[in-house]
């Protein structure tokens, strides 16, 4: 009995002094380093962090030890939503975010040997495209109906008492332990105004997405229990079954598990009982093929954004250089792409290439401005120049005119100028599955 009771001491000594040990803090420091971001409350940037904590390591290590160090309150900040909400995110300290990200370097390895094999959000060698592959092995084994649930805001509403009773089935180390703790309850400024954060993990911090799935893993845990089939990706989860009643059964009871167990509430008007063509996840939408198998594609969402991007991108008034221009629209391009390289997307993207460059060429004719100018870039292009006057001295509308002068401004001399094809990307990066 005394050897146990060394034994979990001597743990739970090792895992803070891992937390703490200079490698660690120097690996978290890179990947804070690397992921630049905004500075926190205190106006620390990145590019400052490396001599801050050259002077201060050891006093921040002597305070956590003591159990003294409080961790700054995160600035809050939002972006919009794709209904016109907007999300609100927290940003903590670059001192902080090297502590959170020491501590979740040294905490991952242990659970995930805990973690469910279906459940991929943030997590190593995981993605959004793996839930996808094998969300649709589910479907094409029969099982097609959805339980689709929406924890309503998840990382707002995290009872902590609750997320740390469970945190502490698997770590027995009290300074640590307590560390996490004030990182939930260090508060959120916003507007120059501290506000204590009695319940969530603020979405921003390094610490957040491994407390989430902390967290969700119980009712991971709880689905492999009943045998149920699921894909989880952070909060979004989906089960699937055989049948609409079976359906409608798990729907009730594994909201009532999540309410009573985990103290989270379901969004009731989100949550549903669907077939795959009726839901979109991560993204994707689905669609039946003429031989009944189910494939991937991206939803009518995902594609309207993208195009809202990509006009945003291309509008005539955006004060900035063609080459910049495309330095920005090709990366959208390729995050998007390659993002979706899975689904089954080639006539849209044949027709989002072929209205991106009518715009591009829009772009081309009004920076060209006057029609001096127009005239003697046509003509260097290979137009005669009665041709080139014509078109120049058109009324035209500059829609209209990007026709007339794609025979001149050619796909190709788009390619060699630097633009990226949708259509041709797709067709480099598309995996079939």
């Amino acid at each position: 009995m005394i050897n146990v009771e060394i034994r979990k001491e001597r743990t739970s000594m090792e895992l803070l002094e891992k937390v703490l040990d200079d490698k660690n803090l120097f690996r978290a420091y890179e990947q804070v380093y690397k992921n630049k971001g905004a500075s926190g409350v205190d106006g620390i940037t990145v590019d400052e962090l490396g001599y801050y904590m050259y002077q201060h390591k050891e006093k921040i290590k002597e305070q956590i030890r003591g159990r003294k160090y409080k961790p700054s309150p995160v600035r809050k900040v939002y972006i919009p939503k794709e209904n016109g909400d907007k999300r609100g995110l927290g940003i903590p300290t670059v001192v902080d975010r090297v502590i959170q990200k020491a501590i979740v370097q040294v905490l991952s390895p242990i659970y995930e040997e805990q973690f469910s094999e279906t459940s991929y959000g943030f997590r190593p060698n995981r993605s959004c495209e793996k839930a996808i592959i094998k969300l649709l092995e589910y479907f094409n084994d029969g099982y097609t109906w959805i339980v689709d649930i929406d924890l309503q805001k998840f990382f707002d509403t995290v009872c902590h008492d609750k997320l740390i009773s469970i945190i502490m089935k698997t770590i027995h180390d009290g300074e640590l332990v307590s560390l996490i703790r004030k990182y939930l309850v260090s508060g959120v400024m916003e507007n120059g105004i501290v506000s204590p954060t009695k319940v969530g993990t603020p979405q921003g911090g390094n610490l957040s997405p491994l407390l989430s799935n902390i967290m969700l893993n119980e009712l991971d845990k709880e689905l492999e229990k009943r045998g149920l089939r699921f894909t989880r990706y952070a909060d979004d989860c989906v089960i699937v079954v055989k049948s609409e009643k079976a359906a409608n059964r798990v729907m009730e009871s594994i909201t009532k598990f999540i309410e009573k167990k985990l103290g989270l509430k379901v969004n009731v008007e989100k949550s549903k009982v669907a077939r795959p063509h009726q839901i979109k996840y991560l993204g994707f939408g689905f669609y039946y093929t003429k031989t009944g198998i189910i494939k991937p594609k991206p939803h009518l969402k995902s594609i309207q954004k993208f195009k809202r991007k990509l006009k945003q991108l291309t509008k005539r008034s955006l004060s900035i250089s063609l080459d910049k221009r495309f330095v920005k629209l090709n990366q959208v391009i390729r995050g998007w792409i390659n993002y979706f390289r899975i689904a089954d997307m080639k006539t849209y993207m044949q027709s989002i290439t072929s209205h991106l460059n009518r715009r591009i060429r829009c772009i081309i004719w009004k920076q060209w401005k006057v029609s001096n100018k127009r005239i003697e870039s046509l003509r260097k292009l290979g137009c005669d120049e009665e041709q080139a006057k014509a078109i120049a001295y058109s009324r035209k509308k500059y829609w209209n005119t990007s026709l007339y002068i794609s025979i001149f401004i050619t796909n190709k001399r788009l390619k060699q100028i630097g633009l990226i094809f949708p259509i041709e990307h797709y067709q480099k990066v598309h995996t079939v599955i």
